[in-house]
Parts: structure tokens; C-alpha cells; sequence
């Protein structure tokens, strides 16, 4: 194979560069890889991804605060769109888990009426006994084909057959507690589905009944969704409660393009191989974002960001309430990745777009509008009949 030179001429300045050269990404593109023959499983890694910085930021954003409510990423087939989900698993940090039948966590343990909530917990803690474990983020995918009982927990039927007892069975939403819970093709799944997750999302728990059995289920993961627009259309009320929405393009610069190509056959070639020369940067990322998460809990909004922001929403004419929550809240998280305690105006303009552009709806500015208009002709025709009389 004859090596050739990738020319990126006029691109020295860029950051793009300035990472790849810092994590020896010159190297990988310029050196051939002896395959190993070794399968790996694991996930191409986040800091590889060539461009796309809106949506990388709002990954990250939704990492830092899961508050914001997630993200909907909606664009063509082949953009990078389910790469740059499954990439996130390796720049998370660990989360404590619940080693209890009931869920519970040590600091929920410590309220007053924690004894009638969690009996079990309650006394496996209070006798020394460890009820929790560290472990990595998961990213728990939905299938298309899964079943309301599948998402939500229900009747397991082999032990109310074998064992001739009823019991409720967690569902996917309870097993995503404290991970990423991801829907492909979101707009394709059906509506009943789609309604139960956004609102175990919103509520960050849920309840399952069937008859006289029922339990109650945390599900505070961070929701992200992915669609093309070609498949079919997402129903405005469930597009509505994503936290942050991005439109996701292929990037048209050839070099770029090139850039992708080689990064995809080394990491197709030999993927062990290809993560272990990111493993620097992978690690740099999660450990900024476990600082900017800790951060975050310090960081607050400059009067002039939320005068701003409510602004911003007011020319709009926005009418959801959760405009203003989801970008204050990825304003926060902007400023906690960036190291400040003091979101500004600047964060406000950074995250604006995300937070705001799936909100506008020129169909209930017209519904108003023929509103107003059919009220002022009521009120027309009732001040005319009051004048005659």
C-alpha cells in the first residue's frame, strides 16, 4: 500500500487538530496496525469523533446535568448520530448502585420514615452490612420491538406458573435508574410506549399496577433519542419534553470526510488498538466532567443570563414553560464544564439554539392569532347589539 499525506493545509488553527495532534491522533493516521485478530465489543471512542460540536456539547451538557431532559438528535442515516451514543459509555463516571431488592441508596436511609419505606435496606444497613456498590454508567438501549411490559415492569409469568404467586417484574425504565437510557428511531416506537418513558423521564420514578399488586420504580436516567425525519415524524408533545434537540448533518468539508474514512478503518481494522491511542484523552474528558458535575451543584445564573433568557423566550413567543428550565439548566451546565460558578449571557447564547428551536410552533402562533381575531369580532358584534339597546 503506497502511504500518502493527508493535506491540511489552512486547518492549523483549528481545535480539531490541536486534539488530534495532542492525543497522537498523527500517528494512528500515518502508522500501519498489525491486527491481532482480538474481537472488542467496546464503543468507538467519544474523543474520536470528527466535528460535530453541537451535538458532542449536548451529549456532554446532558451528562453534566441530567436536569436538562435529555436529547433528541434528528438527522439522515450515516451522520454519526448512534456512534456518538454509544461512544458516551467511556467518559462517564461511576454512579453508587443500590445493592437492595427495594433500591435503596445509604443517604436515603438517614430519613426519619426510612424504616417503613425500606424495612429490608433499613436493617441490612444498620447492622454494618455494605447495601451499595460503585459501577460504570450503562447505556441501555430499547428495541423497537419491546413490548409496554417490557418497558415498564409486569407480571412475571414463570414464577406466577411454577410457583403459583403473582410478582411484579422491574422493566427496562427501572433497570436504566442512573444510566443512559437510548431510543433509535424514536419516531418509529408506538405511542403508548413513548408516553410511559417520557414520563417516568420527567417524574424520575413511576408506578406499575396490575390488580391488587403494584411497585413503585426510580427511572432518573438520561434520555437520548435519535430519528430521520425521512422514517416518519415525532409527535410535537413528545418532541417537546427532550430537553435539547439537535439537527445533525454530514459534514460536507472533504477533509473532514477524509478524516472519518481513516479513523473508521484503523478503528474497524484493529478497534483495541485504535481506543488505547485515545485512552489519554477518553480519561482527560471523564475526569473534567466529573469536576464540572460536582461544579455544578455551586453554579448559578448571572441576573443579566436570566434577563436575557426571558427575553429571548418572550420575542419568541414561546408558550412551553420548559423552554426556560432546559436552557437555564444548560446554560448552568456550560458554565460548570468550563470551570465557573456563574452562568452568563454568553452561556445563554451558547445553548439558546438547543434549548429553544424545537419549541416555536408557527401553527399555535396562527391558532391564537384566529383566536384573537374571532374574540375581538365577538366583542365587535356585542358592543354594536349593547349600543342599540
Amino acid at each position: 500500500m503506497t502511504n500518502q499525506t493527508t493535506d491540511y493545509k489552512g486547518l492549523e488553527n483549528s481545535t480539531l487538530l490541536r486534539m488530534l495532534n495532542q492525543a497522537g491522533a498523527r500517528a494512528i493516521l500515518e502508522a500501519e496496525q498489525p491486527d491481532s485478530g482480538i474481537a472488542d465489543n467496546r464503543p468507538y471512542p467519544f474523543v474520536a469523533i470528527v466535528g460535530q460540536l453541537e451535538m458532542r456539547i449536548a451529549l456532554l451538557l446532558a451528562i453534566i446535568n441530567p436536569a436538562i431532559g435529555g436529547v433528541l438528535l434528528i438527522g439522515p442515516r450515516g451522520t454519526g448520530k448512534t456512534t456518538a451514543v454509544r461512544s458516551l459509555v467511556d467518559i462517564l463516571p461511576e454512579v453508587e448502585v443500590s445493592d437492595c431488592e427495594e433500591g435503596a441508596l445509604p443517604h436515603e436511609l438517614h430519613a426519619p420514615d426510612s424504616r417503613l419505606i425500606y424495612p429490608d435496606c433499613y436493617e441490612k444497613y444498620h447492622s454494618g452490612s455494605s447495601i451499595s456498590h460503585y459501577e460504570p454508567v450503562k447505556l441501555v438501549e430499547l428495541p423497537l420491538n419491546a413490548r409496554l411490559e417490557d418497558v415498564v415492569g409486569g407480571i412475571n409469568e414463570r414464577i406466577a406458573v411454577q410457583q403459583q404467586r403473582v410478582r411484579v417484574e422491574r422493566g427496562i425504565l427501572s433497570r436504566a435508574d442512573n444510566n443512559i437510557l437510548y431510543i433509535d428511531e424514536v419516531n418509529l416506537l408506538a405511542d403508548d410506549i413513548v408516553d410511559a418513558i417520557l414520563d417516568a423521564s420527567a417524574a424520575g420514578k413511576y408506578t406499575v399496577r396490575r390488580g391488587a399488586i403494584s411497585g413503585t420504580y426510580r427511572s432518573r436516567f438520561v434520555l437520548i433519542g435519535s430519528m430521520n425525519p425521512e422514517e416518519g415524524r415525532l409527535r410535537p408533545q413528545i418532541m417537546d419534553r427532550f430537553g435539547l434537540r439537535i439537527n445533525v448533518r454530514g459534514l460536507m468539508g472533504q477533509g473532514d470526510r477524509l478524516n472519518i474514512y481513516e479513523r473508521v478503518r484503523l478503528y474497524r481494522q484493529n478497534p483495541l488498538t485504535f481506543i488505547n491511542q485515545w485512552a489519554a484523552s477518553t480519561t482527560e474528558v471523564r475526569e473534567d466532567i466529573l469536576f464540572a458535575r460536582e461544579l455544578l451543584r455551586e453554579t448559578v445564573l448571572s441576573i443579566d443570563a436570566i434577563k436575557i433568557g426571558l427575553g429571548l423566550i418572550e420575542v419568541l413567543q414561546i408558550d412551553s414553560h420548559r423552554a426556560e428550565f432546559t436552557m437555564f439548566e444548560a446554560a448552568r451546565a456550560y458554565a460548570a464544564s468550563d470551570g465557573r460558578t456563574t452562568a452568563t449571557v454568553n452561556d445563554i447564547r451558547a445553548v439558546a439554539p438547543m434549548a429553544l428551536r424545537l419549541r416555536r410552533s408557527p401553527f399555535m402562533t396562527t391558532f391564537f392569532d384566529n383566536q384573537k381575531g374571532e374574540n375581538n369580532e365577538i366583542q365587535a358584534y356585542f358592543d354594536a347589539i349593547n349600543t342599540v339597546q
